[in-house]
Formats: C-alpha cells, sequence, structure tokens
C-alpha cells in the first residue's frame, strides 16, 4: 500500500443493504462490525471522514412496506430509517474508540445534532467522524444526492461509494456474468449511458462542483483503506 494519502478529506456513502451482511433486512452485526473496523483503519492514517448512510436495510422511500402511505410520508419515514443506521454506527465506532458525532437533517435533539456546515467541519478538523442522517432532509431526494450535496458542503476531495460489487459495470454483474467493468468513466458517459450508480441529480452535482466519485466494494477486505491511498481496485468518476 502506498505511503502517501491521494485524499485528505472523503464522504463515505454507504447502502443500507450494504449493512445487512447475509440477512434479508436489518443490522447484522458482524457485518457492521467489519466495516467500522475499515472505516477506523482509515481514520487512523490521519484521513478526515464524514458518511452519509442509505435506509435499504430497514425502509425503502417506496416499496411494499408503503403502500397505500402517501409518497412523501414515505420518504421521510425512509429519513427517519437513516437515522437508526446512523446511531448503529456511531455505536460501534465509539466502541472501537473513534470520537463521532451524528448531525440529522431533521432536527432530532435528543438523539443527535442538527445539521450546521461549520459545526460538522470543525468536527471533522478535530478528528471526529461525522455522520449525516435523514438526507437532505427533504422528500423525493436520495441519500445518493445527500451523499453529493454534503460531500460538495464539506470541500471533500472525492467521494466514496462502497457497494455490493467492485465497481461499475454496463449491466448487473450479478445476473450477467459478461457484464463489462469500467476502470474510469466521466460524469457525462454515466448520464448517456445510464449507468444508474447514482441517481442523476447526484452525478450533476458532483460534476458541477469537480468532485471525484470513486466506487469501490465494501465487502472487500482492506478495499476501502486501498481505494484512499490510490491503490486497489475501483472505478473513479471524473
Amino acid at each position: 500500500m502506498p505511503s502517501t494519502l491521494k485524499y485528505r478529506r472523503i464522504l463515505l456513502k454507504l447502502s443500507g443493504e450494504g449493512l445487512m451482511g447475509d440477512r434479508q433486512y436489518g443490522i447484522d452485526p458482524d457485518t457492521i462490525e467489519r466495516i467500522c473496523d475499515e472505516i477506523k483503519g482509515v481514520h487512523d492514517k490521519g484521513v478526515q471522514i464524514c458518511l452519509v448512510i442509505g435506509a435499504g436495510n430497514i425502509f425503502r422511500g417506496v416499496s411494499s412496506a408503503a403502500k397505500g402511505v402517501e409518497r412523501t410520508s414515505a420518504d421521510y419515514m425512509g429519513m427517519l430509517a437513516t437515522v437508526i443506521n446512523a446511531l448503529a454506527v456511531q455505536s460501534t465506532l465509539e466502541d472501537k474508540g473513534v470520537p463521532t458525532r451524528v448531525q440529522s437533517a431533521i432536527p432530532m435533539a435528543t438523539v443527535c445534532e442538527p445539521y450546521i456546515r461549520r459545526r460538522a467541519v470543525r468536527h471533522m478538523e478535530k478528528g471526529r467522524i461525522v455522520i449525516f442522517a435523514a438526507g437532505t432532509g427533504n422528500p423525493f431526494f436520495t441519500t445518493d444526492t445527500a451523499a453529493a450535496l454534503r460531500a460538495v458542503e464539506m470541500n471533500c476531495d472525492a467521494l466514496l461509494k462502497g457497494t455490493q460489487v467492485d465497481g461499475v459495470y454496463d449491466s448487473d454483474p450479478k445476473e450477467n456474468k459478461k457484464a463489462k467493468r469500467f476502470d474510469k468513466l466521466t460524469y457525462q458517459e454515466v448520464l448517456t449511458r445510464d449507468l444508474r450508480v447514482m441517481d442523476a441529480s447526484a452525478i450533476t452535482l458532483a460534476r458541477e462542483n469537480e468532485v471525484p466519485i470513486l466506487v469501490f466494494s465494501i465487502h472487500n477486505p482492506g478495499g476501502f483503506a486501498e481505494v484512499v491511498f490510490g491503490d486497489g481496485t475501483y472505478t473513479i468518476i471524473n
């Protein structure tokens, strides 16, 4: 592994599904322990880290669980689910001695801080990991868009998206064994090919603010650290 950090301040986007392990829903303790070990390892190298976590393991914005629920209300339910995941990751990280703060776009002072940009930056400068919960605080916006927005607001050097596969493919590699993997893509190629690694608003936001997106497998042990050092297997979008 190279000794020189490629990125000093990063935002890590985790899907809710990434916390499930082999379960059908919820949080798998072994999986969250391993992921937090990886995050701690990178944090110990002096990297400033913030996170955005999805809610697919608990609740999707519009799913069978939300049948009959009006879309806006369903999206708010999804935002609350991200707070559950954020608190779970915070607890696990702090058990490992990593100082962590959760900031929610929907104020809930009893359980976490409200989102305040300058405070979040200061936390990271002091060596704390900041977990942004409740998306953007608005319905109709995904946690991918929230991740791109927070990466821009925090002046991050890169947005790292930990997924179920080791990069971006032209089709689902789990269904198509001949799926082509990309090492590099431009923002425009992602939009034109409709690759759906992140939604269009997230890609556009990253493009307009020149934040590179690195897509890698969160299930590859040591993969997170390798990507931060500019090594390992990933797809870069810039």
